[in-house]
């Protein structure tokens, strides 16, 4: 943690694999001493059940509502992930994030996931393997992206309803390829993730 941070921020992604749907970012924005008795009991968003999941989302929420901590979440296209690829629309997705919530390079440390990177000018950043399992902040982020961007699927599976999404979320199962196969894909699909496909 550096001295001269005033806010702690954590950053992770959700659905970089899938066939379909965009990529989300999340982004959490904490205060230097923020009480870390909040975070008791957070794992990896891929380690909770999608009710565990929820509730954590609530509880962030709840604490945005009342001014303990600040999150935002960008889903960043299919059509972008296929002109730019996914890295670039993850990057624009963090950007997109710390410009909405006011994130100083000044007064912030950064945290990440895995091996994202955060814009150049902030100086005070680290990336760290595993970050979400290791990281309460990090761990919030991959939280409220992934709980977003499931929500979001499953909203598109009412349009698409043979495809499946609100099951698989837009990633690989038989029961995707199959849908594709028969139906063709559809206006959401990540056209370069189709190549072995159809």
């Amino acid at each position: 943690m550096k001295k001269s941070a005033k806010y702690v921020v954590g950053i992770d992604e959700a659905g970089r694999g899938p066939l379909a749907g965009p990529v989300a970012v999340g982004t959490v924005k904490i205060e230097k001493g923020f009480n870390k008795k909040f975070f008791g009991g957070i794992k990896d968003s891929k380690k909770l059940t999608e009710n565990e999941r929820n509730k954590w989302f609530e509880l962030a929420k709840s604490a945005q509502k009342r001014g303990r901590l600040h999150f935002s979440v960008s889903l960043v296209s299919n059509i972008v992930i296929d002109k730019h690829g996914i890295s670039k629309a993850i990057k624009i997705g963090i950007k997109k994030n710390l410009l909405k919530l006011y994130v100083s390079p000044k007064d912030s440390y950064i945290l990440l996931d895995g091996l994202l990177k955060a814009p150049i000018e902030y100086k005070n950043q680290l990336t760290i393997i595993k970050g979400d399992e290791k990281v309460p902040v990090i761990s919030l982020a991959s939280i409220v992206a992934k709980v977003t961007r499931d929500r979001y699927m499953a909203n598109l599976a009412k349009k698409y309803p043979q495809y499946g999404f609100e099951q698989h979320k837009g990633y690989v199962t038989e029961i995707h390829r199959k849908a594709i196969k028969k139906h063709g894909a559809t206006p959401t699909h990540r056209r370069t993730f189709l190549k072995n496909i159809i």
